[in-house]
């Protein structure tokens, strides 16, 4: 996987796909009010949604710009989940760009007892394997606590995406768009589980997860 470190040059064209993605993702009810932000790594920082702006009416000139330390370099104030996004970045070098949602499925899944906190998603489709892995559940913390910081840290070592106890994803990919589609496939696979919930079902066993690996060069 090649990571994307984006260019002064691109800058605007990166500030463009935050304000298109932003809009789909909250006309499509992935997200609502000001819930959820999005951010993209570039070559001097990164960019980040502004704290209390709906992701439906973002403006490309008033983003957030931080440095690599996550001090505001320009734009409005950042997301107060802004830490999120930073001890993601830290640990996944090959991270382009991140996707926090409190999209309704994969919340709900947040709030249920009893899931497997080390992969509390099973393996239900090849594509969640694919673009998600294995999802841990972040123990819950209040918003803007940032005790979550060293907590996804170490999570993120080794998982391209978390699940927020009681709260929502964190999803990251090399690309804005690779972190979107993956956030997406995160919250239908949620849905599906919800929807088999008593039934029995058939998830991917060992083998087959394996196969998936090696044919699509995937770090599981």
């Amino acid at each position: 996987m090649t990571i994307a470190i984006h260019t002064h040059t691109d800058e605007a064209r990166q500030r463009e796909l935050i304000v298109e993605f932003g809009r789909s993702l909250y006309e499509r009810g992935l997200t609502a009010g000001s819930s959820g932000n999005l951010s993209v790594r570039l070559a001097d920082g990164w960019l980040l949604t502004p704290t209390n702006v709906s992701l439906g009416r973002l403006d490309p000139a008033r983003l957030s710009k931080l440095d690599d330390n996550g001090t505001l370099m320009s734009g409005e104030p950042p997301s107060k989940e802004a830490f999120l996004h930073q001890a993601m970045y830290r640990q996944r070098g090959k991270a382009g760009a991140i996707v926090h949602l409190h999209s309704t499925y994969a919340a709900a899944v947040s709030c249920l007892c009893g899931l497997d906190h080390d992969d509390c998603i099973p393996p239900l489709t090849p594509y969640f394997v694919m673009k998600v892995g294995r999802l841990p559940l972040v123990p819950y913390h209040r918003p803007g606590d940032p005790a979550l910081a060293s907590v996804i840290g170490k999570l993120a070592c080794k998982h391209s995406a978390v699940l927020l106890a009681n709260h929502g994803p964190v999803v990251s990919g090399s690309t804005l768009e690779a972190a979107v589609y993956a956030a997406e496939e995160l919250e239908e696979t949620a849905k599906l589980f919800l929807l088999l919930r008593g039934l029995p079902t058939r998830p991917l066993d060992a083998e087959q997860i394996k196969d998936l690996s090696s044919t699509f060069g995937l770090d599981l």
